[in-house]
């Protein structure tokens, strides 16, 4: 099996946006993915450049700077697990019809 292959039956056969080869759940994680990057490098960013620089000119600014990289890390972790309003992981079909079809019904989307 490809990688192509298997992502795409890991992720399931819903797509969004304009790439034909997206689906929703790897958007979302790319997102995810992404913020969490975003907000790590900022950490090491603030950690290096305090002790490479900032002491130099000041200890105290140093230690603080260090003070908030420190505190980065948790929050880089929660935003990263959050969910999103737009978020609709639980309307993602299993792949198996039985659980599928009582998943719809007490969803209410199956009228009986």
């Amino acid at each position: 099996m490809t990688r192509g292959a298997a992502l795409r039956a890991v992720r399931g056969p819903h797509r969004v946006g304009g790439r034909p080869e997206e689906t929703y759940a790897g958007s979302m994680y790319a997102r995810r993915r992404r913020n969490y990057f975003l907000m790590m490098g900022g950490c090491i960013a603030l950690f290096v450049s305090a002790w490479a620089v900032v002491r130099l000119w000041s200890m105290p600014v140093a230690i603080g700077m260090c003070v908030v990289a420190m505190v980065i890390p948790p929050v880089a972790a929660m935003v990263a697990n959050r969910r999103g309003p737009e978020d609709r992981w639980w309307d993602d079909p299993t792949g198996d019809p039985k659980p599928d079809e009582w998943w719809d019904e007490l969803d209410g989307k199956k009228r009986r």
